[in-house]
């Protein structure tokens, strides 16, 4: 059996083929591949593919057939066929249009049509940003109020209870500045503060200190040594004032080292009348936290300058005019005698 089948492969195998071109010619159809992808019911082709799964959906149900099946769901595979629905992907392909047969394609130019505009989008727009009324984040390096003490949940609280829990948030700090004022108060300080940004200060001293400037009341011989303060707007419910001794800033200019910092809050300014202030005198540079207060003090007569007293108002206001213009006519002599009055 064996001989006679390997001779017989081996015929069949020198026999030449068919012309498989003379099949194709005889049993092939030619098909428009772009009208079946276009043209074919979706709808069609999964019911084929899942016509056994579906009957028995069907009979389960209690229906008669894949029809009444699909007017039973109608509804939710309209809800489901919206959901997955893609933008122009149900769009009928739109062939190009055919060049007239008297144009030539030299002499005449096509011009591209406009396309239609985009349709609306299915799906959800995402969520646009939230807006909050509330103001900027500070620079790196300045603290708000919320640095301290919780905003949102002082805010309920009477102005006593809200000083209380500020001293007692710097009470462990020895070298700590911590105050409240009114915001009417703070109002006219800042006012000030933006028409003279920069004063000098007299620090009395009984022992004149090497490397610091120093100058002499006529009147009472008594020595005082010169302090710069600066004042700053870091954030628009912070401002800042630095003071540094005058002799430093001469040597260092903007690079110069304040050795006391306050900061003053006005987030409660609206709401309580309140303003809350709080400053860090620095170890190491001569400056005591009592001289620290009583420069604060003296900020405050110049800078808060009282109606009651209009003779010594006009002379306070005018030595600050004179130092913001660098006029020649401030003198050091003055600065003194004003500083005495105020102690």
């Amino acid at each position: 059996m064996a001989a006679y089948r390997i001779p017989t492969l081996r015929s069949l195998l020198r026999q030449p083929l068919a012309n498989p071109r003379a099949c194709q010619r005889r049993w092939a159809r030619v098909l428009d591949v772009r009208y079946l992808a276009t043209h074919s019911d979706p709808d069609e082709r999964v019911l084929a593919k899942y016509k056994a799964q579906l009957e028995s959906k069907a009979r389960e149900k209690g229906l008669k057939d894949v029809s009444e099946l699909k007017q039973a769901y109608k509804d939710k595979i309209e809800q489901l066929r919206n959901e997955a629905a893609v933008p122009g992907a149900t769009a009928p392909l739109t062939p190009p249009p055919t060049p007239s047969p008297t144009s030539s394609p030299t002499s005449s130019t096509t011009k591209p049509s406009n396309p239609p505009p985009p349709k609306s989008s299915p799906w959800p727009a995402p969520p646009a940003p939230p807006t909050t009324s509330s103001s900027p984040s500070p620079p790196p390096g300045v603290k708000t109020l919320d640095s301290f003490l919780d905003v949102a949940k002082i805010s309920p609280l009477p102005n006593t209870e809200i000083e209380t829990l500020w001293r007692l948030r710097h009470a462990h700090n020895p070298r700590s500045l911590h105050f409240t004022l009114p915001s009417t108060t703070f109002t006219t300080l800042l006012q000030t503060a933006k028409q003279h940004p920069s004063f000098v200060l007299p620090l009395p001293r009984e022992v004149p200190n090497a490397h610091t400037e120093v100058s002499h009341s006529p009147a009472s011989h008594q020595a005082a040594e010169l302090h710069y303060l600066q004042f700053t707007h870091p954030h628009p419910h912070t401002t800042t004032l630095l003071f540094t001794t005058l002799a430093e800033f001469k040597l260092r200019g903007e690079f110069a080292t304040p050795h006391t910092t306050i900061t003053f809050h006005a987030e409660l300014g609206g709401s309580h009348g309140l303003v809350l202030g709080q400053g860090e005198v620095m170890e190491g540079k001569g400056v005591s936290v009592d001289d620290a207060r009583w420069l604060v003090m003296c900020m405050q007569k110049f800078y808060v300058v009282s109606n009651t007293e209009e003779e010594n108002a006009d002379k306070r206001r005018e030595l600050l005019s004179l130092f913001t213009k660098g006029d020649q006519g401030f003198r050091v002599e003055r600065l003194l005698e004003e500083a005495e009055k105020i102690v």
